[in-house]
């Protein structure tokens, strides 16, 4: 579907979905968005659904001003896939061994190593400015400084909520390594910080939603904040790529025999704020729930933990500031798919996947998502699809 523009007070909300299905709160929150003085163009999403500050699945470009509460508290948050040379065939019957490994060698939830992991350990890991991330670390909010060792730890963990490593197949079966995840503990304090700043600064105090508070250029606070912003998303990048790293690992080992070998990484942000240029200006353009889609780049698209995936190619539409959903966007909240389903939906739902079917996922449960497919038909004009993938074991948080 091309988009339906629905009016704004500063400019029109440009819209990938039918109106009829968004929950009234994410209309209102677009509405909201849509007042800001800086806005200069809101795209909305397929998956949208309603979040704190911005909704969910939203594309915010504002002139000289960027709000911490639209990029949310996971900056930098984001997929990355790779495909192996191992098929279908390669395969042993009983997969929970090769889910157990996984988990051994990654930590979930809240766990982190023992140590923090040296990226020089592993082959074709690019760790040029690693040293220099680190040293830039000093120059971070003082809030904190007192987080860096756990930090250190947190680098090449998965984290919980909606984060998760699977192991998929493509339709012509070969097997993809994808991951999901951002900036862990050490992004959310620093989201925390800049938001509980921008929200006492007095231009914020007229807002219609005191989260949608921003920074705007020229001023210390702004400067604070994108130093910050700019290292999370570096941290949450080398996150994704050290946990590659170490699935990797576990792949070598687990399948000597068939000597895997791995194509280049795909990797992008879902929840960040890069610098673009439309129009002729120059703006600050936040995806809170939505990747870059310009023509040509790789992107991934997620189901939910019983349903495909997508690799994509982004076809570079501007009226969407090049940009297309993050996965299938959440149809109904957490604790309402904690009242809705049981552990048997799950079981049923995730049926030929090796994965944790217990309660303590049950919030991630597929039926609590869009469909996927159907989502992805609505932004035909945004990205072409280059494989479709199947999980077949999820390892979650």
């Amino acid at each position: 579907m091309s988009y339906v523009e629905m009016p704004g007070a500063k400019v029109p909300i440009r819209m990938w979905a039918d109106p009829a299905t968004v929950e009234d709160v994410a209309l209102r929150q677009l509405q909201n968005v849509a007042t800001l003085p800086w806005i200069k163009g809101l795209a909305v999403m397929p998956d949208v659904h309603y979040g704190k500050g911005a909704t969910v699945g939203s594309v915010i470009a504002m002139q000289g001003a960027v709000c911490p509460a639209a990029v949310g508290v996971d900056i930098g948050c984001g997929m990355s896939a790779v495909k192996t040379s191992l098929t279908a065939n390669d395969l042993p019957g009983d997969l929970s061994r090769l889910r157990s490994k996984v988990e051994q060698a990654i930590p979930v939830g809240r766990g982190m190593h023992d140590s923090p992991v040296d990226p020089a350990r592993f082959h074709g890991l690019a760790t040029a400015g690693w040293g220099d991330f680190w040293g830039r670390f000093d120059g971070v909010a003082e809030a904190v400084k007192f987080r860096q060792e756990r930090a250190q730890k947190q680098m090449g963990t998965l984290g919980s909520g909606n984060h998760y490593l699977e192991l998929c197949l493509d339709q012509s079966g070969s097997v993809w390594l994808t991951l999901h995840s951002g900036s862990r503990n050490i992004g959310k304090e620093l989201a925390e910080h800049h938001i509980g700043v921008a929200q006492q600064l007095p231009h914020n105090q007229g807002l219609v939603d005191r989260d949608l508070a921003v920074f705007v250029a020229d001023t210390p606070q702004m400067a604070a904040y994108r130093n910050d912003l700019f290292w999370a998303q570096e941290y949450a990048k080398y996150n994704r790529a050290l946990m590659m790293a170490l699935l990797k690992d576990v792949i070598r080992k687990e399948f000597k025999k068939a000597k895997p070998t791995f194509e280049p990484e795909i990797s992008c942000h879902h929840n960040y704020v890069a610098e673009e240029r439309y129009e002729g200006m120059d703006l600050l353009v936040t995806r809170k729930g939505a990747i870059r889609a310009g023509s040509g780049e790789f992107g991934i698209i997620p189901g939910s933990m019983g349903t495909s995936s997508y690799i994509v190619k982004g076809l570079g539409n501007e009226k969407a500031f090049n940009s297309a959903s993050h996965g299938a966007g959440r149809r109904m909240s957490r604790n309402a798919a904690k009242r809705r389903f049981t552990t048997k939906d799950l079981e049923e739902q995730t049926r030929g996947v090796e994965c944790r079917k217990d309660s303590g996922v049950l919030d991630e449960i597929p039926g609590a998502y869009k469909n996927i497919d159907q989502v992805m038909d609505q932004q035909r004009d945004l990205v072409e699809v280059v494989a479709k993938l199947k999980q077949f074991v999820c390892v979650k948080g």
